[in-house]
């Protein structure tokens, strides 16, 4: 934003930093809040600390402070934007997903040479996992995690984790953990989402989508179509079970077959064309072929009548291809429409969205900081910024204060 509409808007912003920056007990704190969310939102090439200060006409040592040794509850700060962002939202799934944020050097935490769907390569970068609110209307971030690789936990690194204030408890976790770990907070703040979607680096994990199960929570997840599954009606042997101890885990007299093949035999006519979002040109439809299936996955978790419980099978298979481009599975119940589903399944397509306005238009990826804590505050306060102006898109006429 120019100067000129961020001082239009000072009331809204004044408003908005009262209350994301109300858990923060000394005012210095609050004011030094506040200035780093407009010198993000200030125009101007780089969103680092210096530069941002050179825009705001201070010493950058305050916002140096502020970010890398002062104490303030960025969890706290991080609820709020939280539940601001879910009412301002609306949110019909959430999301997760991750970004990578390249680096030069490697003295930033988390950085190591690691594959990024950002750079689309293997590269020196760091990785965020995320967890986002969309609708059909907006979206925003709710919760970040910084990804630490193997690497940093063995013990040669032991001076790049003191440096970069590593907690001593903070460890490597897979990604999916950090998902998990992000919705549980979530919920420990009374937020729960409607269903979770995410790609097929999340999706193709058991240990995730069981895990999510445990939770209670429906998912319509990416997978490929390499993954196995056994037919609706397929037959299981039934072991006797005297209801001591675990239920034995269920077996099929049939092998299972890649989800490709299920839809290969059930063919494209059994399917039906369905719109998932009206464009700004044209709706966005393509023809989907929807099965009832059972994943053959590790450990399967037998249902009260010891059997696979049936999922939902997705798959896109578009005209003129001779097999379905994409896949996704759902555990959702047996009555929902095909068009939800759908809708569902592609609303992963904000997202992409979110990454570049939070990147490009406000410096997610220029913490030139080293620290642990510095990255997840810096995360945090593009969130703040980008929901800030979320809510002037969602509401712009809002009344300004003078």
């Amino acid at each position: 934003m120019r100067a000129g509409e961020l001082a239009a808007v000072r009331g809204r912003l004044e408003e908005f930093a009262s209350e994301v920056f109300a858990p923060l007990t000394r005012r210095d704190q609050r004011a030094k809040g506040q200035l780093y969310l407009r010198g993000l939102l200030l125009d101007g090439r780089r969103r680092s600390m210096q530069p941002m200060a050179e825009r705001l006409g201070i010493d950058h040592q305050q916002l140096q402070q502020f970010m890398t040794s002062s104490t303030w509850p960025v969890e706290e700060v991080r609820a709020r934007l939280a539940w601001r962002a879910v009412r301002a939202v609306r949110p019909q799934v959430w999301v997760v997903d991750d970004t990578g944020f390249p680096k030069d050097g490697k003295a930033s935490a988390g950085v190591a040479r690691q594959y990024s769907g950002t750079l689309g390569k293997v590269g020196n970068c760091q990785i965020g996992v995320s967890v986002h609110a969309p609708s059909d209307t907006a979206s925003c971030p709710l919760a970040w995690r910084l990804f630490l690789p193997a690497s940093w936990d063995v013990p040669e690194m032991a001076d790049r984790r003191e440096a970069c204030r590593i907690p001593e408890d903070t460890h490597h976790q897979p990604k999916w953990r950090l998902a998990l770990d992000m919705l549980d907070e979530l919920a420990g703040i009374g937020l729960r989402p409607a269903a979770v979607v995410a790609d097929a680096g999340y999706g193709a994990n058991a240990d995730f989508r069981h895990a999510l199960e445990d939770r209670g929570l429906g998912y319509v997840l990416q997978v490929k179509g390499e993954m196995t599954a056994h037919s609706e009606g397929a037959e299981p042997h039934r072991p006797a079970y005297g209801g001591l101890g675990p239920r034995p885990l269920p077996r099929y007299r049939t092998r299972p077959v890649a989800l490709r093949e299920h839809v290969l035999a059930a063919g494209r006519g059994q399917g039906r064309a369905v719109v998932w979002r009206k464009g700004s040109k044209a709706a966005l439809s393509s023809h989907f072929v929807l099965l009832r299936v059972r994943l053959a996955a590790r450990r399967p978790k037998p249902s009260d009548d010891g059997t696979i419980p049936l999922t939902w099978l997705i798959a896109q298979w578009p005209e003129g291809e001779d097999e379905p481009v994409k896949y996704w599975i759902s555990n959702l119940p047996a009555g929902i429409p095909a068009k939800d589903l759908v809708r569902l399944a592609k609303s992963r397509w904000r997202i992409g969205h979110d990454y570049r306005e939070l990147k490009t238009v406000l410096g997610l990826d220029h913490f030139e900081g080293r620290s642990f804590t510095g990255w997840h505050r810096h995360v945090t306060l593009v969130t703040a910024a980008h929901l800030f102006l979320t809510e002037q898109r969602t509401y712009p006429k809002a009344p300004a204060r003078a």
